[in-house]
Order: C-alpha cells, then sequence, then structure tokens
C-alpha cells in the first residue's frame, strides 16, 4: 500500500470538527443559493408565462449545486482536510462553484457555457486528482469509478451548453446520470459498485456538514428577509411580513434541532452501517434545504406585497415550502428514531389542506396561517419533551 496515498485519509487522531476552510467553502454558497432565490422569484415576479417550465430550470442548476456541494462534504469526511492536496480539491470546488452561481442566472442563455464548465471541472477534476494523489493505495478503485462516471456525464454537459436547442434536454439527462452514479455507487461492469452507503465516515463530521448547509440556507432566507424589507417603503404593512417571516425561520430552526437534529452525529456513530445512514440523511437534507429556498421565496413575495390577492403560485411557496420542510423532517425523525412523526405528517396535510383558505386571504394572512402551524408544532414538541431526558438516537439502518 502507497504511503504518501493513505496519508490523505482521514485518521484515528484526526479531530471529526468540520475545519476553517470547509466553512470558507461554505461561503461560497451562501451566494450561491441567494441566486436560486433570485431565480425562482424571477420566475414568480417577472416570466409568469413561463413559471413552470423557469422553475425546472431552477431546480436542475439547484440540483447540480447540491451535487458538488455533497460530494466535497463527502471528500472531506473520508480525506484529511489538513492535507495540502484535500485543502486544493475544496478550494478549486469553492472556485467552481462560485463560477456556477455567477453563472446561474443566465445559465440557460448566453452563460451556459460558464456553469457547465465549471460543473464539469469540478466533477471530473475532482476524482481525476484524487485517483492521482492517491497513487497505489485501495482506496484509488472509488475514485475511478467516479472518474468515469463523471466523464461520460461530461458530454451531455458540454453539448447542451454548446446546442441551445437540446440544451434542457441535455442536461436533464446529464443531471439524471450524475444523480444516478450516486445512488447506485458508480457501477463499472464487471467490478460491481461503490456505494457511499458502504464507505467508513466520521460520522460527527458528516453530521456538522449537513447541519451547517441548513444553517446556510436557513441564513439565504434570512438575508431575503432583511434585503427585501429594507429595500420596500418601510411600511407597517411590510413591517407586519418582516415580522412573520422571520418567526417562521426560527420556528425552522427550531423544529429541525428538536431532538433528532442534536443527535444526528450520535445517531451516525452508533448506526448498524454509519455510510448507510450517512446517505440517507444526505437525500433527507436536500429535500430540507429545498423546503427552506422555497420558503423564503414566499417571503420576499409576500413582504413586497402583503395585501391584495394571493395569486395560485404563491402557495407553492408560502404553504408548499414549509409542508416539504415537514415531510423531509419526518423522514429525518424515522432516520434518527426509527419512528414516525406523526406532528409533522398532520402539519403537512394541514398546511395542503389550508392553500384553498390562503388563497382567500391577503398573502400575509396566508403566511401567517403557514406560521400558525409551526408554531403548533414546535409548541407540541416543547410539551411532549418537557421534563424528559435527551432522547437517544435508534436508527433503523
Amino acid at each position: 500500500m502507497d504511503e504518501r496515498g493513505a496519508a490523505l485519509l482521514r485518521g484515528g487522531i484526526t479531530s471529526p470538527r468540520a475545519t476553517f476552510l470547509e466553512l470558507f467553502f461554505d461561503l461560497a454558497f451562501v451566494f450561491a443559493l441567494t441566486r436560486v432565490s433570485q431565480r425562482m422569484i424571477d420566475n414568480v415576479s417577472v416570466r409568469r408565462e413561463d413559471v413552470l417550465r423557469d422553475s425546472a430550470e431552477t431546480a436542475v442548476l439547484f440540483l447540480a449545486l447540491w451535487m458538488v456541494w455533497s460530494l466535497t462534504a463527502w471528500v472531506t469526511s473520508r480525506y484529511e482536510p489538513e492535507r495540502t492536496a484535500i485543502q486544493v480539491v475544496v478550494a478549486a470546488s469553492m472556485f467552481a462553484s462560485m463560477v456556477m452561481a455567477v453563472a446561474m442566472p443566465r445559465a440557460f442563455a448566453e452563460r451556459a457555457v460558464a456553469f457547465a464548465a465549471g460543473y464539469v471541472a469540478v466533477q471530473v477534476g475532482r476524482p481525476l486528482f484524487l485517483t492521482l494523489a492517491l497513487r497505489g493505495h485501495p482506496r484509488r478503485s472509488v475514485t475511478v469509478r467516479v472518474l468515469i462516471w463523471s466523464a461520460i456525464g461530461a458530454v451531455p454537459w458540454l453539448l447542451g451548453a454548446l446546442v441551445p436547442a437540446a440544451q434542457r434536454v441535455l442536461w436533464v439527462i446529464a443531471l439524471a446520470w450524475d444523480y444516478a452514479g450516486l445512488a447506485l455507487g458508480w457501477p463499472l461492469p464487471g467490478r460491481g459498485s461503490a456505494r457511499a452507503a458502504g464507505w467508513a465516515v466520521t460520522g460527527e463530521h458528516l453530521a456538522e456538514r449537513y447541519q451547517q448547509f441548513f444553517l446556510i440556507a436557513l441564513g439565504e432566507t434570512i438575508l431575503v428577509i432583511g434585503v427585501t424589507f429594507s429595500g420596500g417603503p418601510f411600511s407597517s404593512d411590510q413591517a407586519l411580513a418582516f415580522t412573520v417571516s422571520f418567526i417562521i425561520t426560527a420556528l425552522l430552526w427550531r423544529i429541525y434541532f428538536h431532538r433528532a437534529g442534536h443527535v444526528l452525529a450520535e445517531a451516525i456513530r452508533a448506526a448498524r452501517s454509519p455510510g448507510v445512514l450517512g446517505e440517507s440523511a444526505s437525500w433527507t437534507h436536500l429535500a430540507i434545504v429545498a423546503g427552506v429556498l422555497l420558503t423564503g421565496v414566499g417571503y420576499q413575495l409576500v413582504i413586497a406585497h402583503p395585501y391584495g390577492q394571493s395569486p395560485l403560485g404563491w402557495m407553492v411557496f408560502v404553504m408548499g415550502g414549509p409542508a416539504v420542510f415537514l415531510a423531509a423532517r419526518a423522514r429525518f425523525e424515522y432516520e434518527i428514531f426509527g419512528r414516525v412523526s406523526r406532528s409533522r405528517l398532520a402539519g403537512v396535510a394541514l398546511l395542503l389542506a389550508s392553500a384553498p383558505v390562503a388563497m382567500l386571504l391577503p398573502p400575509v394572512g396566508g403566511l401567517t396561517l403557514s406560521g400558525l402551524v409551526l408554531a403548533g408544532i414546535a409548541v407540541g414538541d416543547a410539551a411532549r419533551a418537557r421534563g424528559r431526558p435527551l432522547e437517544q438516537p435508534a436508527s433503523p439502518l
């Protein structure tokens, strides 16, 4: 076994905490998520006739960003982030993410090449660099798999950027290929697969990275609330919507970290297969973050227009965003404790059932209704937890 390759792996004495470099890397995604939100807002308020198409395009771009962040988090969980080689990988991934974020507003127009080039550079460059750095280490077989799949996926990404007429179809195919590789373990003929679920991971580090990305998403909504309110007329109408929006953000934080959010690291460490739980939690946090971003778009729409008619499309954000968050949080509860969260599922049903009522109210009324549902869940959580010790994880995964 090559000792220089083995030196790149996380050792038993390595701190499981996220490094300052990783927190620096996350700053690129603070900006990137604001681009995602702004693009969704433009879809609803500027180009209403193409809202479904534009929303689908934004989803493709967001999923590409998540792929970059998620695989980087797994890399720093498996490899020693204090090694220069891994720091180069993280810094290069950050730069590519910034290129993607800058190109995002016009990624399906004149900036398509920039977005695709940024994505392909990190998806192909990262496993290529690791393959070379690992030398003869057995773990090199995983990076080779990822490299082959990423190189194949790069073809439709680049072709789509160069052929505008086929861009949407080719990029959807490319994204589906990349996610299929992640889900299936980048299988190769005659060599099986290497699913992330079977990897040895550092539980505390991986849990902390997911939680940090959730906080980044919440931070993006705080930015939306502040920028929208400060840029408006600063009236009492906007002040009410501003206040309700902040309260909802605080409730999202409270509901996420109640019980399950506090013991994610311990749950991964104690799980029968830490990799399985880590992979499952990755998909769950993708949905949680998507729900937070949708909710943040609702904030901006309502703060800008607190009274008047509530358009049907706004319900996707005002009621749908919290519903997506609660549904994903219910799955998270099962991953950690092996039980179904009835309160969160009831909250999803109530939000969806309340959407027709919310349409009859002014936008700030619908937002308030959404906040009341979340407040009821948070109060119920606090009542059930009163006087009880913190539960120990009992993941079925």
